[in-house]
């Protein structure tokens, strides 16, 4: 069994599958982002048409060689003459001519598919790239980013792959069956008719192969997708694997979700590749047909030997197309299970958008935060807040307190429009945010969260995250005010001290104090600290505290805290359960009151004591 850590994608394993369902639809979407480029497609069209030309004449202009040749031997036979090499000689020149310009213009067709492809899926990227800057936070939420991360990638690039090589085959194959076809036509429509006898039978397997196999296809994008959010939810999480010392339980799940897309992807392969040796196979029976027919017809002096030369090597040119085509339907089946999960992610819902305004709302302004009859709620069927007034003078430091799930983090969320309030407004200096961009707003917000944030890059390419047009004496001044000045020059190379993924050779003190750092930089109106010191010692929390002090000093400052001994100074004090705001007051108000938050404080301070 895969255990409870089974079931990446917010509980939505891979197990049961469908046909896409529009798959007409999904080419349909998918054509569209080659619509800007119709010119270079048009462009390939005509010089596939004068390659495909070309090259197909070739086998005729031989037959023609091959039947001078044996109308030559006749007359050496008959005593009238003998073999006109310099005819011949000029039969194989302008044929190999002719496979010269045909090789031309094949090479200028594959340059400008290449452009054209690489376009567009230049714009698929980009536009996946917009599309997850305007996700609301709540998609990130309740999906894996594993599953995030496949769309954006493998999908992608299976997408890209079928372009690069199936705008070229399809446009081949296409023009390559017609102009074989009236080849063989002007040579022995007779023979033509019993070749393409065979040519249903090819059509009939191969559409039977793909209807079994698309569902297999289909499956295997979708576990795919699952097992790499499995994936990267197992590495991020490694500790907690090895705390709980889950590696075998780990490893069986992975274990279930590898052989599960082993078994879609051997089946969906194998399908597939039957389609080649299937049709080859019904294509040799009328190849044989054909052959026996032919030198019959020969023997009579029906025919010439060298246009049943050239009608044989037709045939081999009119049946590689449909094989070529049979593959593509397998390519493509990939390609629309691929693509149809990358348009769903376009599809996704997306947030409110900014409102268009001429002016941005100015970045400095007093601060002051107001909720007026605020409501919101994750869904109709389950708010959270409900009808919350409130008030924060600019300047003014608010801590929030409550149990877990009262709601303290939503509050700072609907402040940042991580999600929209459900009824009510939030005003900022008097304006409505709604009315605001999200870049207008957050540029006057600086948040430091329990779990830090830092990228692969040096320190001060961390700090100045907060600030990139910053010179290095503000990044150096902002890491004294945070206390983390001092510790960074001890550092090997200071401030040029590469950080990981995970600034693992730092301390997680030392990590909170340069997001400290970089919130500093950033200079904002308003400050939001959620629990940035629940994860440190004491005595590194002492020295975070004085740089949250520096930090907040004449800032509006939203403090959430489970410590409540950080926050007995705060000017203003909520305490928040199940979504509402049962006390307000000060430290002091709140203790004589002798509520809800007096019992919470005493049992922490109680627990803090018996503990030491």
């Amino acid at each position: 069994m895969r255990g409870p850590m089974h079931g990446p994608g917010g509980g939505r394993g891979p197990g049961n599958f469908e046909r896409p369902k529009n798959l007409k639809g999904t080419l349909r979407r998918l054509l569209a982002f080659m619509k800007p480029f119709h010119l270079g497609l048009a462009t390939v069209v005509i010089l596939a048409i004068f390659s495909t030309v070309f090259d197909a004449v070739g086998p005729l202009i031989l037959g023609f060689a091959t039947n001078e040749i044996q109308l030559g031997f006749d007359r050496m036979v008959a005593g009238t003459g003998g073999i006109d090499f310099g005819a011949v000689a000029r039969i194989l020149a302008f044929m190999g001519g002719m496979y010269a310009v045909s090789a031309l213009f094949g090479y200028l067709k594959q340059y400008l598919v290449s452009g054209v492809s690489q376009k567009t899926i230049y714009t698929l990227r980009k536009t996946v790239d917009q599309k997850i800057k305007r996700l609301p936070l709540g998609y990130f939420d309740s999906g894996s980013i594993g599953d995030v991360l496949s769309r954006v990638t493998n999908d992608v690039d299976t997408v890209a792959s079928t372009l690069q090589q199936g705008i070229n085959q399809v446009v081949d194959a296409v023009f390559t069956l017609v102009t074989v076809l009236v080849l063989m036509l002007y040579i022995s429509p007779a023979l033509t008719f019993i070749a393409l006898l065979t040519l249903p039978l090819t059509l009939l397997a191969s559409m039977n192969v793909v209807k079994f196999s698309q569902k297999l296809f289909k499956g295997q994008a979708d576990t795919l997708g699952a097992l790499n959010g499995y994936i990267e939810e197992m590495y991020t999480g490694h500790n907690v694997v090895k705390v709980f010392s889950k590696e075998a339980d780990t490893i069986d799940a992975f274990d279930d979700l590898n052989e599960e897309l082993y078994r879609y992807s051997w089946k969906a392969n194998f399908l597939s590749g039957v389609i080649m040796p299937v049709s080859s196979f019904i294509g040799n029976l009328g190849y044989v047909i054909v052959t026996v027919l032919g030198a019959v017809w020969v023997i009579q002096g029906k025919f010439l030997i060298g246009s049943i030369q050239s009608f044989m090597q037709y045939i081999r040119h009119f049946s590689n197309p449909i094989v070529q085509l049979s593959n593509l339907a397998n390519m493509l089946q990939s390609t629309i299970a691929a693509a149809e999960r990358v348009f769903a992610f376009l599809d996704e819902a997306e947030e409110s958008p900014d409102p268009v305004t001429g002016e941005e709302p100015a970045r400095d302004g007093p601060g002051q935060v107001e909720f007026q009859n605020v409501s919101f709620g994750y869904s109709p069927d389950r708010v959270l807040i409900r009808d919350l007034s409130l008030s924060i003078r600019p300047g003014e430091t608010v801590a929030i307190v409550g149990p877990t799930g009262a709601g303290k983090t939503t509050l700072v969320n609907l402040v940042l429009r991580f999600y929209e309030v459900s009824g009510g407004r939030i005003l900022l200096d008097g304006e409505d945010i709604a009315g605001m961009s999200r870049k207008a707003l957050r540029a006057r917000i600086g948040m430091v969260l329990q779990d830090t944030w830092l990228f692969s890059g040096t320190i001060r390419e961390n700090i100045r995250y907060g600030r990139l047009d910053a010179t290095d004496a503000e990044v150096e001044e902002a890491a004294r005010a945070a206390r983390a000045d001092k510790f960074i020059r001890a550092l090997p190379q200071g401030y040029d001290t590469w950080l990981g993924e995970d600034a693992a050779n730092i301390s997680q003190g030392q990590r909170q104090l340069l997001t400290i750092a970089r919130a500093i930089l950033s200079d904002p109106d308003i400050l939001i600290l959620d629990e940035a010191t629940s994860s440190v010692d004491t005595r590194t929390e002492v020295l975070i505290q004085k740089a949250m002090n520096t930090l907040m000093k004449g800032r509006t400052s939203f403090v959430i805290a489970h410590r409540l001994s950080t926050i007995r100074d705060a000017g203003k004090i909520l305490v928040m359960r199940d979504g509402d705001i049962i006390e307000t007051g000060s430290h002091q108000e709140l203790m004589a009151r002798g509520g809800f938050y007096a019992q919470l404080y005493q049992s922490q301070f109680q627990g803090e004591a018996e503990a030491s």
